[in-house]
């Protein structure tokens, strides 16, 4: 291959290709129209036939050649190998190229390549290449920054896992350190650079390649180190930063970009992107033959599209409160928020309170429901079988997976206060759950589903076993909610507590679930008729059986206007 002899100062480009190679041989005429030659190195995993077929179809273009075929994998010697025989094939046979772009067979142009050629040719001794010391990196992942230059990798992350990670631990016990060759700075960054004709061939023709080259065969992912190291020896101006845009995610893996990300890469002003999907026919399209819409001359800045990937970085790892995958829970402490709203759980409301789901909608506006978690079924609100997101009041399916159930719930009932009632005949496996939740306000009267047992017209010997059991289970519901983990709201007051003076908490708890009214309650739902309650403890005592969640019950309680008695009188001395 001669060499151009018309002094155009061009721009070469070396493409790395192991998939899609009908897409490359797009990407790389695109190139060549533009008067960039083109040298390609296609993987030799590829088999010979499909690579002998990738060759006939390029024959007709003489600004296409293809260099030296190495096996590539991740992470391994075989990518480097293949950008230097793609950078030696060509200097050797483009001498007016001044620039030597290194690319992919997933990377597309997304501006007319002529503005590249412009803005290279504006700045000649320019180096375009990330490489930045291992303590100043902050997205290497894996666990290994400055023991990836120290030890030995002589086995494959991906296909020999088990002795990559054993001979690691062997280098570490045994304290085994390679020395870094003299003069030589570790340096890191993307393997997508643009490197000068004079930087890149000092690279390429150093004395010391050998020995360079022996070091960075063991050191793990050379791709990411060996021009960026090298680099800081001969270039005389760097620009730490890659003009392909390349976005990762939390574990290091490239984001690929499909069509409808094409306002995005617009807005990116970089020259190349990838990774591309191959069958994003909209991206190919609109940038390899859309000069009339190609993105206005200026500064390549990925740091525009940086927001955004954030935010799916975020959303990915973190995503949305209250919601849940179907495929797989997160790990406990993992959640991005148990449930997505505020919610109220109230126990022992209902049993003191005449109606008090009635009563407590009037009053805030909520949707209150009965027992959620009772045995028999979902007690939804209104005697409803069913509710938003399809919920069935089935108390099997309930039970299957109740946390579950109750973010759900929350979920497909957001922008709506939800609130119910709890007690200790509900399925307590909801307990710790709902403690564990800042969205939960939790409501306590401890020793109110006495008051059910007390009005009921059963054997007195099946109360006294029907309550030392309840009795028991709200005590280690208790339990749970006074636990250090707990982050709920949570009152609790003892029975005899509240009755004794019910308005200032029932006032507190309808201000915080309706902030909004801002109004004082007149007067306090209908209390069941206590009539007779302290005498039944009494009784409860009387048959061995202590009920101390009550609080200090009056056994008979006086009239409400019985005048006082009077103070007996007293001599002082």
């Amino acid at each position: 291959m001669t060499a151009r002899g018309d002094g155009f100062m061009s721009v070469g480009i070396v493409m790395l290709v192991h998939t899609a190679l009908d897409r490359a041989e797009q990407v790389a005429r695109h190139w060549t129209a533009a008067g960039c030659p083109v040298v390609i190195h296609v993987d030799r995993n590829v088999p010979r036939r499909v690579f002998r077929a990738f060759q006939r179809a390029m024959a007709d273009d003489s600004m296409v050649l293809f260099c030296k075929r190495h096996r590539c994998e991740w992470g391994t010697w075989g990518i480097v190998a293949a950008s230097q025989s793609g950078s030696e094939m060509m200097l050797e046979n483009f001498a007016d190229v001044r620039h030597v772009y290194l690319a992919s067979g997933s990377c597309l142009p997304l501006r007319p390549v002529q503005e590249l050629i412009d803005y290279l040719a504006a700045r000649p001794q320019t180096d375009f290449i990330e490489s930045a010391t291992t303590a100043d990196v902050p997205w290497t992942v894996g666990g290994l920054d400055s023991e990836r230059f120290t030890l030995r990798f002589p086995f494959s992350w991906k296909k020999q896992r088990y002795l990559f990670d054993r001979y690691v631990e062997l280098q570490r016990r045994i304290g085994m350190k390679r020395r870094i060759p003299n003069n030589l700075v570790p340096h890191m960054g993307s393997q997508w650079w643009c490197l000068t004709r004079r930087t890149l061939s000092a690279i390429l023709q150093d004395p010391e390649r050998d020995r360079y080259d022996r070091y960075f065969r063991r050191v793990w992912i050379p791709d990411e180190s060996y021009f960026q190291s090298l680099a800081r020896l001969y270039a005389t101006s760097i620009e730490s930063r890659s003009l392909t845009l390349s976005k990762f995610d939390f574990q290091g893996k490239p984001h690929i970009f499909y069509d409808d990300h094409l306002q995005l890469l617009r807005r990116s002003d970089c020259f190349v992107a990838r990774k591309i999907w191959p069958r994003a026919e909209r991206l190919y399209q609109a940038f390899l033959t859309d000069n009339a819409g190609a993105m206005k001359r200026t500064e390549p800045n990925p740091g525009k599209i940086d927001r955004i990937f954030a935010k799916a970085v975020e959303r990915r790892t973190r995503g949305r409160p209250g919601l849940y995958m179907q495929s797989r829970a997160p790990n406990q402490g993992w959640e991005n928020g148990l449930t997505c709203n505020p919610y109220s759980m109230f126990q022992g409301f209902a049993e003191l309170f005449e109606d008090f789901e009635t009563w407590l909608t009037k009053a805030t506006g909520a949707r209150v429901h009965g027992h959620i978690f009772a045995p028999e079924r979902v007690e939804y609100a209104g005697g409803e079988s069913m509710i938003n997101g399809a919920l069935c009041d089935s108390a099997a399916k309930r039970d299957y997976a109740p946390e579950s159930f109750l973010t759900s719930l929350i979920w497909n009932t957001r922008g709506e206060r939800q609130c119910f009632q709890f007690g200790p005949r509900d399925n307590q496996k909801i307990a710790p759950f709902v403690a564990r939740d800042p969205n939960a306000q939790i409501s306590v009267i401890s020793g109110a589903w006495a008051v059910p047992l007390f009005r009921s017209n059963r054997n007195f010997a099946d109360l006294r076993k029907a309550a030392a059991k309840l009795q028991k289970i709200e005590s280690e519901h208790l339990d749970v909610l006074r636990a250090q983990y707990a982050k709920a709201r949570i009152r609790i007051w003892t029975m005899a507590e509240f009755v004794e003076s019910p308005m200032e908490p029932i006032q507190t708890i309808v201000d915080e679930i309706a902030p909004a009214s801002q109004r004082r309650l007149s007067e306090a739902p209908t209390m069941v008729d206590l009539s007779g309650f302290g005498q039944f403890l009494q009784n409860l005592k009387n048959q061995g059986m202590h009920p101390y969640l009550m609080g200090d019950f009056p056994v008979e309680p006086g009239p409400v206007n019985a005048p006082r008695p009077a103070r007996k009188p007293y001599l002082v001395r």
